[in-house]
């Protein structure tokens, strides 16, 4: 549970959404025990959408784009969106508070991912926060004001919506370690295939956790093989 002796690093967004399927009722009981257990409490305002009749894809990209225009006609800065199969993992206020502070010294910064798949992750002089090269994944994230701006200008031209974030090639951060990940429920949309093979390798919070610590640590994971290279090396030098 939120240790009310800490920073409340949700201050920080002006507008916090969450997207669920209107008559799953089940996910958004769930995933209110998840905002109560990190301090969000009654602060994050379901937005609840019908089904896409054709296309569920186009219905996650269209209620991501009505999130964002939700906040943007609020006069929200900084806007925190939701998918109700959230849940969090080794939360610690105090990280995101960090985080956060750091975002807003900085001259630009288009997005932060609280959770997510990576192609790449760089250190920023703040241990609480990295920059990173997004990859997937858009269940737990916050955009700044300019850049909302920006992608709800998108129309639907059959691209998913992580991979119009990802193809717009922003100036994405995320906290570390990241601390929201996906998964508490079956997918519910069309990539029912994906999803069973990404469970057969651990689920999405183990794919996202390894990612992430293969990101942040590459030099490391890179010297491994290199070190049991020349470990082998020098036993067969020894032996022979």
């Amino acid at each position: 549970m939120a240790d009310m002796n800490q920073p409340d690093p949700w201050k920080f967004f002006e507008a916090i959404y969450c997207i669920s399927v209107a008559d799953r009722i089940d996910r958004q009981q769930q995933v209110q025990k998840q905002f109560a257990a990190v301090g969000l409490g009654d602060r994050v305002e379901f937005v609840l959408v019908a089904r896409h009749p054709e296309n569920r894809e186009q219905g996650i990209f269209e209620s991501h784009l009505l999130c964002l225009n939700k906040g943007l006609a609020a006069g929200a800065h900084h806007i925190l969106i939701f998918e109700d199969d959230v849940f969090f993992r080794d939360f610690a206020p105090r990280t995101l508070a960090e985080a956060c502070l750091h975002l807003e010294s900085l001259a630009r910064w288009d997005g932060l991912f609280l959770g997510g798949i990576t192609s790449g992750s760089r250190k920023t002089g703040v241990k609480s926060l990295v920059r990173i090269q997004y990859r997937c994944l858009s269940h737990a994230y916050a955009l700044n004001a300019p850049f909302a701006r920006r992608i709800v200008q998108e129309q639907w031209r059959g691209i998913p919506y992580d991979g119009l974030l990802r193809k717009t090639g922003g100036d994405f951060f995320a906290p570390y370690p990241m601390c929201a990940f996906q998964g508490l429920s079956e997918s519910d949309n069309q990539t029912v295939a994906i999803d069973r093979i990404r469970r057969m390798l651990g689920g999405l919070p183990f794919i996202q956790k390894m990612n992430e610590r293969y990101q942040n640590h590459k030099p490391l994971f890179l010297a491994l093989p290199l070190a049991a290279f020349l470990g082998l090396g020098a036993l067969a030098w020894t032996l022979w």
